[in-house]
């Protein structure tokens, strides 16, 4: 009698573990592949937005989520599908691009940077991973004609191909001494924590 109880309190116990373990949520990844602003280049890790979206993701209850912070200081469109063909053996649930500035600085053309990045964004979405896109710009010293046309590479690409748009992934901190470093061009804490409430707030829809 005492080892049916015990093969009864046994049984039970897994049972609710499995319904448990059933109903737990499954992981999700949220990848973001970028180059030095998506690094973090002169802040730690954990100060950069990703590390930051993450948190805010996990704090809003949706602690199933996983952000990889995919960037790499220097990189260019040219890199991207390459790399998201080794990232995607993690199975994303989504996806965000931010690249094209180095392209920018670089003054490489607009129309080889919006090939690029149209192979990136076919190649997602033959995978079948949602995707968004984080728009950039080009500061004002290389010609009004070139920054013109590549802030709208971004849009045009949104709109041909249906995804999601950033219009602006530095939108409040472009330009503003106070939350970037002395170089100008990369964010600082502070700026990355703006950067990650602009990004969390177009992506919490998606997730």
């Amino acid at each position: 009698m005492k080892s049916m109880r015990l093969y009864i309190l046994f049984t039970t116990f897994l049972f609710i573990s499995s319904l448990s373990f059933s109903q737990a949520p499954d992981p999700k990844t949220l990848i973001i592949i970028g180059d030095s602003l998506t690094e973090g280049l002169g802040v730690s890790k954990d100060s950069a937005y990703p590390a930051l979206i993450e948190k805010k993701i996990n704090e809003s209850g949706k602690k199933n989520w996983v952000v990889i912070n995919a960037g790499i200081s220097g990189s260019t469109t040219a890199s991207v599908v390459s790399r998201m063909k080794w990232l995607f053996k993690s199975k994303p649930s989504l996806l965000l691009i931010v690249m094209g500035a180095n392209d920018g600085l670089r003054g490489l053309k607009i129309e080889e940077s919006e090939k690029n990045l149209s192979q990136a964004i076919e190649y997602a979405q033959g995978q079948k991973i949602p995707i968004i896109l984080g728009g950039l710009y080009i500061p004002p010293n290389y010609g009004k004609d070139y920054t013109l046309k590549f802030k709208k590479m971004y849009k045009d690409l949104s709109k041909k191909y249906k995804v999601q748009l950033i219009p602006f992934v530095l939108d409040k901190v472009a330009g503003d001494p106070k939350f970037n470093q002395t170089d100008g061009l990369h964010p600082n804490e502070a700026g990355h924590k703006i950067i990650a409430e602009t990004v969390y707030q177009k992506i919490k829809g998606l997730l």
